[in-house]
């Protein structure tokens, strides 16, 4: 049977009664539709992509057209989750314009429920016009990877009082431009607790701390599918590498040594047809 549709009043519900939301990302229907039975309630088509299936060294190469068809598969494929499409580096930073068509696009050609994009001030005026444009909007501070040029890399943000009395700050200025919702990566637990009992919105964590309204992994960190480097935030619940890699030394071995294919992995002539043929030819 499937489950009731993840909407915003729902999650709102959630986080009203002190009910904690789950969050995963997700990039292809086979793992959305296992996230789905599972019960997630927010699942986000990340960026992160980029590194984790296409194998860049950062999200910046990713682009819309690379997006779109990820997103219309994990919503094939989890019809009842929340899905948020990650608007990727220099989709909404040219213009106004230009953010509000490719944000349309998440929202018309792969049927998502909101859109993600990474800044604190700098972004309000794009919130306010994708709000206008009936647009949902979850907004991202700290660690921001679309940043990592300006950042000096991948590293924890708001570890000062002054760097994090901006990342609150941004936080409150976000949810005033008209964010729904705020994820808040790589800051101090503090930090997190502090702009998540301020907040009117959900506020969810990716290293963030356990303070916030909810939670979100990499699937493929949290699966130990991606082991280029793991952040200190993620916990793995599972090391897929180690069973898959075990499954192809099998099926290499087997191919090698003749063990594949068995009788039972073949298929039958029907009864007199062998004949047939050898006398055919």
């Amino acid at each position: 049977m499937a489950r009731e549709k993840v909407t915003l009043p729902v999650l709102y519900e959630k986080m009203r009664k002190g009910q904690k939301i789950t969050m995963l990302t997700c990039y292809d229907y086979p793992t959305a539709l296992l996230q789905e039975k599972a019960g997630v309630d927010i699942i986000l088509v990340g960026d992160s992509l980029g590194m984790t299936v296409l194998g860049y060294e950062s999200t910046l190469p990713v682009t819309m057209d690379v997006m779109i068809p990820h997103a219309q598969a994990v919503r094939r494929g989890a019809p009842g989750a929340f899905l948020i499409g990650d608007m990727p580096y220099m989709s909404y930073q040219i213009s106004v314009e230009e953010a509000v068509r490719n944000a349309g696009r998440f929202m018309q050609e792969a049927g998502c429920d909101a859109v993600k994009l990474e800044g604190g001030s700098n972004v309000a005026g794009v919130i306010r016009a994708l709000t206008q444009a009936t647009i949902p909007v979850m907004g991202h501070l700290g660690l921001t990877p679309q940043s990592i040029a300006m950042l000096g890399g991948f590293k924890s943000q708001g570890r000062s009082a002054e760097a994090a009395k901006k990342v609150i700050d941004d936080a409150r200025l976000l949810e005033e431009s008209g964010a729904v919702a705020i994820l808040l990566e790589a800051i101090p637990p503090e930090v997190g607790k502090i702009i998540t009992e301020r907040a009117g919105v959900p506020i969810i964590s990716i290293g963030a701390g356990p303070h916030c309204h909810g939670q979100l992994l990499i699937a493929h960190d949290m699966l130990g599918f991606f082991d280029r480097f793991t952040p200190k935030f993620v916990k793995k619940y599972a090391n897929v590498n180690e069973v898959m890699l075990k499954a192809f030394q099998e099926y290499i071995n087997d191919v090698e040594t003749g063990a594949f294919p068995e009788e039972g992995h073949n298929y039958t002539m029907k009864a007199g047809e062998f004949e047939r043929l050898k006398a055919i030819l």
